[in-house]
Order: C-alpha cells, then sequence, then structure tokens
C-alpha cells in the first residue's frame, strides 16, 4: 500500500475566502504513474491536478488534470489553484504546460490573487442556458441534468457585467461544479465583455477578454487542508 499526499484548495472564493471549489493537488510519483484516473475518482474532487514536472529555471510546470470520470486537457480552476500554490511554495512559474497548450499564470500572494490566460478553444462543449433572472438560476436542480455540461447563467447587473451561474456537467462525473473557470473563460469570449461572475454557493470569479483571442480568469485562492491518502 502507498500514500500520497494530496493538498486541497479552495479556489474562486469570495472576499473573505468563503466557498471557492476544492482542488486537490499533487506530486507524481512512482506510486501515482498509471493510476491518476482511479485517484481523481477516489478523491471525489471536481478536479484533481497531478503536477508531473517541475522546471523552475524555465518557469514552467506540467500538469495533468483528472475530474472524477476523465482526463481534460485544459481546465480553469485547476490552473488558478495550481499557479497561485506553486508560488506559495516559492515555486513561481510563469506557465503551465497542459495538453491544450501552455497556459500563462499571474500571481499576487498579498491578496491571494491568481489569474491564467486562456482560449475559449480549449474548453469542452457546454450547452449555455441563458435565463430570465438569478432566482431561476437558483430555482434549477441539479438531478435534472443527465448527461452533458451544461452552464445555467443570469444577468445580475449587466451594465456591470455582473452574472449569477451554476454548472452541471454529469458527462464528467460532476453533479453541480461549485466554480467553473473555463466556462467563464467560454462565456466571456461568447459574450465579449467582462464579467463578474459569482457562481454555486458563492464563488466568485472574474474575467476580461485578452488580445489575440484570450480571455483572462482569476479569483483569490486559499489553503485548505492537506489529506494522507492510502492507495
Amino acid at each position: 500500500m502507498d500514500e500520497i499526499e494530496v493538498v486541497v484548495l479552495r479556489v474562486f472564493t469570495d472576499e473573505r475566502g468563503a466557498n471557492g471549489n476544492e482542488l486537490g493537488i499533487v506530486t507524481s510519483s512512482p506510486a501515482t504513474a498509471g493510476r491518476e484516473q482511479d485517484i481523481a475518482a477516489a478523491l471525489g474532487f471536481s478536479e484533481t491536478v497531478f503536477v508531473d514536472a517541475l522546471d523552475s529555471a524555465g518557469g514552467i510546470a506540467t500538469i495533468r488534470i483528472f475530474t472524477p470520470a476523465s482526463e481534460l486537457p485544459f481546465a480553469g480552476h485547476p490552473s488558478v489553484g495550481t499557479a497561485w500554490w506553486l508560488a506559495h511554495e516559492r515555486t513561481p512559474v510563469g506557465a503551465l504546460a497542459e495538453k491544450a497548450g501552455d497556459v500563462a499564470v499571474s500571481v499576487d500572494l498579498d491578496g491571494d490573487w491568481a489569474a491564467i490566460d486562456a482560449r475559449a478553444a480549449w474548453t469542452p462543449d457546454f450547452t449555455w442556458l441563458p435565463l430570465d433572472s438569478p432566482e431561476e438560476v437558483d430555482a434549477l436542480d441539479p438531478f435534472s441534468f443527465t448527461e452533458g455540461q451544461h452552464y445555467a447563467y443570469a444577468w445580475i447587473d449587466e451594465e456591470s457585467g455582473s452574472l449569477r451561474a451554476r454548472m452541471f456537467a454529469p458527462a464528467m462525473g460532476i453533479v453541480e461544479d461549485e466554480a467553473t473557470g473555463a466556462a467563464a473563460v467560454a462565456l466571456t469570449a461568447k459574450l465579449g465583455r467582462a464579467l463578474r461572475i459569482v457562481q454555486g454557493e458563492g464563488s466568485e470569479l472574474a474575467t476580461e477578454p485578452l488580445d489575440g483571442g484570450l480571455v483572462r480568469v482569476g479569483g483569490t485562492v486559499v489553503y485548505d487542508r492537506t489529506i494522507d491518502a492510502t492507495l
């Protein structure tokens, strides 16, 4: 039996450090090789990151991202959380090498803020559900979604770009995602404007379109706990 350490963060918290989407981070080792999907399923987080390699001199970390059901070429909250964690551990990088491509990162540890620059083309295909009010978003039943990835949203204040959102992804093994950076990237590209998104129980994401088809998505990250998991 092998024991591995899993660092758990909460990504895209509110300004008080509450809520946020849990993220498991595992440093890859011979004990985890070839077992990543089983480990992610057993941990049960919406995503678990495996840090395969860290090139501090080159400023890049190679990572893999798994939901309980599948590996993803890119995901938002795992990328933001991993960037923050590496900086927190005094091994900051300028980019994450993911299957979709190199993801540029920026971190402000003083404010516990991290952000990434990503492309909408890297994100999964979401079924968009624009609704008329935040109350309609709140009233949705997660268990009524049995396949695919569905992102429901409504304006809180359209002029300021403030949105209420929820995401349901049974295809990924996720009943409801607390905060979804990839969907925020895709929706920002779709609407062509900066957004401030309140998702799930009260997680907060901020986005802005950049030049060259990129979208920046960021938020606050906090350390939550460390788990010693037995394989």
